[in-house]
């Protein structure tokens, strides 16, 4: 049996621990919890209840120090089955998949969770075990704002990459123009500047320099149109975006604080946009005509015209 197979059949601490980083989180985990409820899409289930099983595994910020062996300053196991306990009351649900993504998210509302494995599980619908299981992050919760009937609905920007050429085109503003027209947020990415870029040899100081040449070239381009903002958290980025403002990316704090931003070279500027599109719950990415994106996301891309 490979090993993809193997994680994909193991207790989701196996594939919390096999994704972790090189200096992982700290882990709580709920397993085998076992509750009767009606569940189903199907007839035959309405009416009747069954057991669902749920496996699930929370990284968590480090600790406060001192811990004084307090328990108001953890994620307390009683909060992962009062979220399952929660969803389950809330209504009937037909769909696996429905429940997990709920859980996954009031989870994720707590302070310390970062990242969630949920597996859900139903046990009497045949000879084995039917389940789903999904991975959710705190990044890729999307920004909660209030629209005009006061309701509060998801952000989910759009998120654009200039290469160098369309930072100098002469009708750059025209560009600008049709990105906000088309509703959305817009977070503008942009790659290495055209200039030449210290070298040092030391992996970690030049992943560093290239991120502040990248930041350099965010400045570059606010400097042609007074709409945009260059901004480097998370926190800003999310105030940015319900004040609808045009955001460009300055990567270094939010790729180096970060426990999963992209192994590759820091000088590629579509990875990091890519990186970014599922940080932010982006709408769409958009790419200029010959450039091309890594795979693997799961975000709509789109083109540029040049």
């Amino acid at each position: 049996m490979t090993t993809d197979i193997r994680l994909a059949f193991a207790h989701p601490e196996a594939r919390a621990e096999a994704s972790a980083p090189a200096d992982p989180r700290d882990r709580i985990s709920l397993r085998d919890h076992v509750v009767e409820v009606e569940i189903g899409a199907f007839q035959a289930e309405r009416g009747h209840r069954q057991r669902v099983r749920f496996n699930i595994v929370v990284e968590v910020r480090p600790h406060p120090a001192p811990l004084e062996d307090d328990v108001d300053r953890i994620l307390s196991y009683d909060r992962i089955t009062e979220a399952i306990a929660l969803e389950l009351a809330d209504e009937r649900i037909n769909l696996l998949e429905t429940l997990a993504e709920r859980i996954a998210e009031r989870i994720l509302h707590e302070p310390q969770a970062m990242r969630v494995f949920v597996r859900v599980e139903k046990l009497d619908r045949g000879p084995g075990a039917l389940g789903v299981e999904i991975v959710r992050t705190r990044a890729a919760q999307p920004v909660r704002a209030v629209d005009a009937a006061g309701e509060e609905t998801a952000v989910h920007p759009l998120v654009v990459f200039l290469d160098n050429t369309l930072i100098d085109a002469p009708d750059l503003a025209a560009r600008l123009d049709a990105l906000q027209a088309e509703g959305l947020p817009v977070i503008l990415c942009v790659g290495m500047p055209p200039g030449p870029v210290a070298e040092t040899g030391h992996r970690a100081v030049q992943r560093r320099i290239d991120l502040l040449a990248i930041e350099q070239n965010a400045w570059r381009l606010a400097a042609r149109d007074p709409r945009c903002v260059v901004v480097a958290s998370r926190t800003e980025m999310d105030w940015a975006m319900k004040q609808g403002q045009m955001i460009v990316w300055a990567p270094s704090k939010l790729v180096l604080d970060s426990t999963d931003s992209p192994d590759g070279s820091a000088r590629d500027g579509v990875a990091l946009a890519r990186w970014l599109t599922e940080h932010v719950a982006a709408a769409r990415m958009l790419l200029p005509e010959g450039v091309e994106a890594p795979p693997g996301s799961h975000v709509p891309q789109g083109r540029l015209p040049r």
